[in-house]
């Protein structure tokens, strides 16, 4: 079969430039019955407003950040990075009394510091100002693995 296309061509010299949206414009759908108006600057103010506060015991709270960077002065004595980087540290619970629990691993249960790293963990977090009490809580499930690590580390020990 032999089939001829035919492609049409017109030139123009100019385009319209198409309609640009604008926000008064706008017009609220069904959905949105009842709800508060769309404001023309939807952002004003935005800027201004000031970040909520963060509880002591919380990401980014005194405490929080206090024994976050506690755990990263403490390395691990056979590898020269920090336990916190080198992914041991699985959680950290800071309750509105102080009580601050670690749970963490080690990279083996026949780690040779197994002993006494829990121990230096619990010291270094009760020196930590606003800290009553500190726990640590030694767990092997999930078991340590290189992936845990953070990328920091990684780099350090020639893995990235």
């Amino acid at each position: 079969m032999d089939e001829t296309r035919r492609i049409a061509v017109e030139e123009v010299d100019t385009v319209d430039a198409p309609r640009k949206a604008r926000v008064d414009e706008v017009v609220d759908a069904p959905a949105n019955v009842g709800a508060e108006p769309r404001r023309r600057d939807y952002l004003e103010g935005f800027l201004a407003q000031k970040p909520e506060p963060v509880s002591a015991g919380e990401p980014g709270g005194e405490i929080y950040d206090g024994v976050i960077a506690a755990l990263k002065e403490i390395y691990d004595p056979e590898i020269p990075v920090n336990l916190y980087d080198l992914g041991l540290i699985y959680g950290v619970d800071v309750t509105e009394g102080g009580h601050v629990a670690v749970t963490m691993t080690l990279t083996t249960p026949h780690c040779p510091v197994a002993e006494s790293m829990p121990g230096e963990v619990e010291l270094r977090v009760g020196a930590v100002p606003g800290v009553a009490t500190a726990e640590v809580n030694l767990v092997w499930d999930p078991p340590w693995d290189p992936q845990k690590m953070s990328d920091e580390a990684k780099l350090e020990l020639g893995m990235l």
